[in-house]
């Protein structure tokens, strides 16, 4: 892997020698969240993949178009969050788990006070998940689920009866990006990551909730029809962002962004 911005004593040095595999310490001290600025709760982040041509999935999975160095950076990112926020949607498509602990974060996680793992955030309006998978049965921190005040009540009670926390961040049926943001800081949940899918993620950028984009840059074409990282309706104006850090391995650009 070789560091192209920013630009550093190292990245004559790293270009000169060809790329070598960072260890996991250098990708975490590369992806560190910044510190709060005063008067901000929690700093979130979502980590996506896509192709050269705009795709964000394949075959309706984001793995096809990924790789070992994008997947090392995906277990890194999540290594250093709170929370990973996700879609009731990805959460069936993609077979979600319980976030693991890892010995290589372990340290690091107990020294900012942060719980072995990451807990995991659904974000679903309906509450149509099976229970029963292990991402609610057998979670190392308890999962929680984002929902509207009008979640139907049976579907609640099943949630709570699983042993998932539930929290409500909406007045209707849907969430609330940004109520959404603060209940799961309420709860010291501050570093956040979301995975997607384009949906949830189109919400949190129509809701000027999102922080900071970690975008991968698959050097692959798919054609197809498949939907872009974000999706949802057009926001009026632009939201613009800054280029912090890029990244490369293997012809895969790992960029990351910060809203201006």
């Amino acid at each position: 892997m070789r560091r192209l911005l920013p630009v550093t004593d190292m990245t004559a040095d790293e270009t000169a020698s060809g790329s070598r595999e960072w260890s996991l310490d250098e990708l975490a001290d590369a992806y560190a969240y910044p510190e709060l600025p005063a008067g901000k709760d929690a700093w979130l982040r979502a980590n996506m993949v896509s192709s050269l041509d705009g795709a964000g999935q394949h075959d309706g999975r984001s793995q096809p178009l990924s790789s070992d160095a994008d997947m090392r950076i995906f277990g890194t990112l999540r290594g250093l969050a709170d929370v990973v926020v996700v879609g009731a949607e990805t959460v069936r498509l993609e077979g979600y788990r319980p976030a693991r602990a890892r010995e290589a974060f372990a340290a690091r996680r107990t020294a900012a006070g942060q719980s072995p793992a990451p807990a995991v955030a659904v974000v679903s309006a309906s509450l149509d998940l099976d229970f029963s998978l292990p991402l609610f049965t057998e979670p190392l921190v308890p999962t929680l689920l984002l929902t509207g005040a009008a979640a139907p009540v049976e579907r609640v009670r099943a949630a709570r009866d699983a042993g998932v926390v539930v929290l409500v961040a909406g007045d209707g049926a849907g969430v609330d990006p940004a109520r959404a943001v603060a209940a799961l800081a309420e709860r010291g949940l501050r570093r956040q990551l979301t995975e997607g899918g384009p949906r949830l993620l189109g919400q949190f950028v129509a809701a000027e909730a999102l922080d900071e984009l970690c975008l991968t840059i698959s050097p692959t074409m798919t054609a197809g029809g498949a939907q872009r990282i974000a999706g949802g309706p057009a926001m009026a104006v632009p939201t613009r962002f800054q280029v912090a850090s890029v990244l490369e391995q293997d012809g895969f650009l790992f960029t990351r962004y910060r809203r201006i």
